[in-house]
């Protein structure tokens, strides 16, 4: 499969699957599309070879059906935090139902879609029911599909870690919402390296693998783990459940993105661990890279992504 479209190309996960998807090609034959709104967000992109970022609309049927034809297989990266329900079914249920008549029309059948631990129809969160729901509708197309469920995802450009360790760096102590919650943190480049490996094995197609790494950890560990990394460990205050509401409530008021939302408490109480009743990483030859092997390296003394970037650049030369 030399020709690959990949929906969701320029965010946190997706430049890693890029950067795989160009060693496997070893940057000659073939081409990656990656659709963006904004070109400019495909900057990092530009200079991998076969990758070409096109300025468009992926929720525009007219537009997808465009990009979606004459291409191999398609990878869906797509996905929202925060939002209310209309917003979660424009991207998790819409989009991948518009995806698969796009794939139907163009007799496009390979489709590796990126889904989340937890999912089902009568999860707690309008996340994680909507997850569901836009898997289903792929279930339901005919399509040649295969599902990998991450847990929370670390990496150099992660959002998660790089927020706690910021922030203790200026707060003197944490109140922590979900203190208790669990998690069982991969490794960005795992679940890269997973999403190819199914595109390429055709064995994959039909199975839904979840993507975890070897240790479990709750909420207030990793927050106390991205501390001490940086090296401004604070004191963490677990906040009971009207307490953690009313700061959900309040950040959902502040401009932009909340760094909480009442959705985000109602999808910790299921647990982002894997159920052991479906195939993991180990099933697709990958040995889960451990969160304390990474994370010192791109959290310590405030060094940042960059350090962690020419890491792995010289892990890649060999």
């Amino acid at each position: 499969m030399d020709d690959i479209l990949v929906l969701g190309g320029t965010g946190f996960v997706g430049r890693s699957v890029c950067e795989k998807l160009v060693e496997r090609s070893g940057g000659a034959g073939g081409s990656i599309v990656v659709p963006t709104r904004h070109i400019a967000h495909a900057r990092d992109l530009q200079m991998l070879p076969t990758l070409q970022p096109v300025q468009a609309d992926v929720h525009d049927d007219a537009q997808l059906a465009q990009m979606v034809a004459g291409r191999d297989a398609v990878i869906n990266l797509v996905a929202v935090l925060q939002g209310d329900e209309r917003r979660f079914r424009h991207v998790h249920v819409d989009l991948p139902t518009r995806l698969a008549r796009a794939c139907q029309a163009a007799g496009v059948k390979r489709l590796v879609h990126v889904s989340a631990l937890g999912v089902g129809a009568n999860a707690p969160s309008h996340y994680l029911r909507s997850k569901a729901a836009g898997e289903a509708a792929l279930a339901a197309a005919g399509l040649e599909l295969t599902v990998l469920r991450p847990s929370v995802i670390f990496g150099a450009h992660d959002k998660l870690l790089n927020m706690f360790a910021a922030l203790q760096g200026l707060a003197p102590f944490v109140p922590l919402a979900g203190a208790d919650s669990r998690y069982q943190p991969v490794w960005v480049d795992d679940v890269a390296a997973a999403i190819v490996r199914c595109l390429d094995d055709p064995a994959t197609i039909g199975k839904t693998y979840e993507c975890t790494g070897p240790d479990v950890y709750t909420l207030r560990e990793l927050v106390q783990a991205a501390g001490r990394w940086a090296g401004h460990e604070r004191p963490v205050f677990g906040l009971p459940g009207g307490l953690a509401q009313l700061q959900a409530r309040v950040m959902e008021m502040l401009p932009g993105e909340p760094l909480m939302s009442r959705d985000n408490l109602a999808s910790m109480r299921v647990p982002n661990i894997a159920t052991g009743t479906l195939p993991g990483l180990d099933a697709l030859g990958i040995r889960a890279t451990a969160l304390s092997a990474i994370a010192p390296m791109y959290l310590g003394h405030g060094r940042g992504p960059a350090r962690m970037d020419a890491w792995r650049a010289r892990a890649r030369r060999g």
